[in-house]
């Protein structure tokens, strides 16, 4: 290239290719591709390989074909859903419309019994509830809900921090969900998967100077998280499990996903020798304030829910109003549940039940004089 100092012309003298010249093209190709490398081995936060998330999907379904395999509703039932399937037939469809399991065999296996929690003790039931489903729509809405939400997670937080927000979140929805929903029985994965959604939120919140349409991403997931919340004033779901799990997962989120800001980054990869104006702080102040704040509100919440859940206390009595967080009354359904009495007599092991109000009489072999279990069996009955 030559210039013209005297017309102010940029005059490019064009040579025919040489070996020199191809040999010149070649070495800058190379060395653009190893400032393209560079750049994107610059990565401020590590993307781990998703391997957590789908180990509990599996661990789920394999637990939903166990406790099939154990209800063997052929032998145990003369009504079965599927008979093809032999021992894992589901219940009849009036018993358990999501095609699945009997409440007993559920309860055998860890379901979440309020009055087992209290009266036994057994308060490891508010971590196993979280990994059996009521039927095959249920576990499938669960996991696949679960896969949608956590893979992303999982791939930018790892497996330990998303683990135990994972089971910590279960926990809470299952805490929440005994201290209001005293009757019957609970399981599922509902309480679990909403404290990662409202992890989700409080990330956003906590990490929001390092995001782009940082507005934009925050009425999508409150749209989300409204919309899963709106379900749960249907009846027959439980919708305090949905409302401990967020909770949980709210705060928890504030503890296990907060990130460093960009500026402590840039500061790092500064070259050697140069002195930043200021230095800058791996985190914000706000980022601390919520960090403490939220690990005393959980240590303080919990504590104090379990301490009044063994002491057999019920809220509902204490606030009027929040049956209406579960299930909201309409023209179409009604959140009343019906007192349903059966008779019975037993002989040995075997237990005659009749329900008074239709009529059907079952056989139920029953170990034991459990008062809850022969409760839900009535319920069964009758319905």
């Amino acid at each position: 290239m030559a210039r013209d100092r005297r017309e102010g012309l940029e005059i490019k003298v064009v040579n025919p290719p040489t070996a020199a010249m191809g040999n010149n093209n070649a070495s800058a190709e190379t060395s653009r591709r190893q400032q393209r490398a560079s750049f994107a081995e610059f990565r401020p936060f590590k993307l781990w390989f998703p391997w957590l998330v789908p180990a509990i999907v599996v661990a789920n379904i394999a637990l939903f074909a166990i406790s099939m395999f154990i209800n063997n509703c052929p032998k145990n039932s003369p009504k079965c859903s599927a008979r093809f399937l032999g021992r894992f037939a589901f219940q009849p469809m009036k018993e358990n419309p999501l095609l699945g399991p009997s409440s007993l065999t559920l309860e055998r296996m860890g379901a979440l019994d309020v009055s087992m929690v209290v009266h036994k003790h057994q308060v490891w039931r508010l971590f196993t509830c979280i990994w059996l489903h009521a039927g095959v729509f249920h576990v499938l809405a669960n996991m696949l809900s679960l896969i949608f939400i956590g893979i992303r997670l999982e791939q930018e937080f790892g497996f330990v921090r998303i683990g135990l927000l994972y089971m910590i979140s279960g926990f809470g929805g299952s805490l929440l969900s005994s201290l209001f929903n005293r009757a019957g029985i609970s399981v599922g994965a509902s309480g679990a998967l909403f404290g990662l959604l409202g992890a989700m939120l409080s990330e956003l919140l906590t990490n929001w100077t390092i995001y782009a349409n940082k507005f934009a991403a925050l009425l999508t997931l409150i749209f989300i998280i409204a919309i899963n919340l709106a379900v749960g004033i249907l009846p027959h779901v439980d919708n305090f499990a949905h409302l401990g799990g967020f909770t949980s997962g709210f705060l928890l989120g504030f503890v296990f996903l907060i990130r460093p800001q960009y500026g402590y980054f840039n500061q790092r990869n500064n070259p050697r020798g140069y002195a930043p104006p200021s230095a800058k702080s791996k985190h914000k102040p706000y980022q601390y304030v919520l960090w403490i704040t939220s690990l005393i509100l959980l240590i303080a919440g919990y504590t104090v829910g379990l301490i009044v859940l063994l002491q057999g206390t019920d809220l509902n009595k204490y606030c009027s109003w929040c049956h209406y967080l579960s299930c909201i009354p309409t023209s179409l359904w009604s959140c009343k549940s019906q007192n349903v009495y059966c008779q019975s007599s037993q002989i040995g092991q075997q237990m005659n039940l009749t329900c008074i109000a239709n009529g059907r009489t079952e056989m139920y072999n029953l170990s034991d004089d459990n008062q809850s279990r022969i409760q839900q069996l009535c319920s069964q009955l009758c319905r």
